[in-house]
């Protein structure tokens, strides 16, 4: 008989909780495995997985949470914390190897609070697809450098939230929420629109065209960028280094 998992997702703002129930293995893992990621890509402070009623079957499904925490770890830095696995799903855990450091806790409360005490310091700002976001954009930039004391990155930061949040005034036309984080070493700073088309720079530009280097310019300007679909849109990322 196939083996059956359900994932139930709670809003408990500002923690996001997953409650696992059902028998783990290699083929439900990937279940897993999305909405987890789902979850991630909505930027929430913190990330609680419930495992009360988790069963697991294969002892290598477990690495879905192993890979879920070093992804969140990146991008978009948010810690994941297991709680009350019952004893046989806490003995299998203790034998992983792949899950040796995850952070496990009795029950979800207690993982709320770790998880809680763990999250990185975020500014979130809802945005119309108006002229006068991208003022409003770089005047979050500079609020975020003034609290965390990052006044070289006022204008590199300014400059590629300008141009993501300018992508979506001119070409999704969606409401955006705009989420700058600090994780040292790097600032984050990411859009979430209405848009399924995923940002892509473009890989050849007319030097005579007016527009078409906006993403080419945040490419040049961070470490690392990228663009992940979320339930209602995309959310497209970037990550500027931050001294230490």
């Amino acid at each position: 008989m196939p083996s059956r998992i359900t994932c139930e997702v709670r809003d408990e703002s500002p923690v996001t909780v997953v409650r696992v129930a059902g028998a783990l293995d290699l083929a439900t893992m990937r279940t897993v495995h999305r909405v987890l990621d789902r979850c991630l890509t909505a930027q929430p402070d913190a990330l609680v997985v419930d495992l009360h009623d988790l069963t697991v079957r294969d002892g290598l499904a477990l690495s879905v949470f192993a890979a879920a925490a070093r992804r969140a770890a990146g991008w978009p830095a948010v810690p994941v914390v297991l709680c009350a696995p019952p004893a046989r799903t806490a003995s299998w855990l203790t034998q992983s190897r792949v899950c040796r450091g995850l952070p496990v806790q009795r029950d979800c409360a207690e993982a709320a609070r770790t998880a809680g005490a763990a999250a990185a310091p975020r500014l979130r700002m809802r945005l119309e697809p108006v002229a006068g976001a991208c003022r409003r954009a770089r005047e979050l930039v500079a609020d975020a450098c003034g609290r965390w004391h990052l006044p070289d990155l006022v204008g590199p930061a300014s400059v590629v939230l300008s141009e993501l949040v300018g992508n979506v005034v001119r070409h999704a036309g969606t409401p955006m929420q705009v989420t700058l984080t600090l994780r040292r070493p790097y600032l984050q700073v990411a859009v979430a629109d209405g848009s399924r088309a995923a940002a892509r720079a473009a890989t050849r530009t007319d030097l005579r065209a007016e527009g078409g280097r906006g993403l080419l310019l945040v490419r040049e300007l961070t470490q690392r960028w990228g663009s992940a679909p979320v339930v209602d849109g995309k959310v497209v990322w970037a990550m500027l280094p931050a001294a230490t």
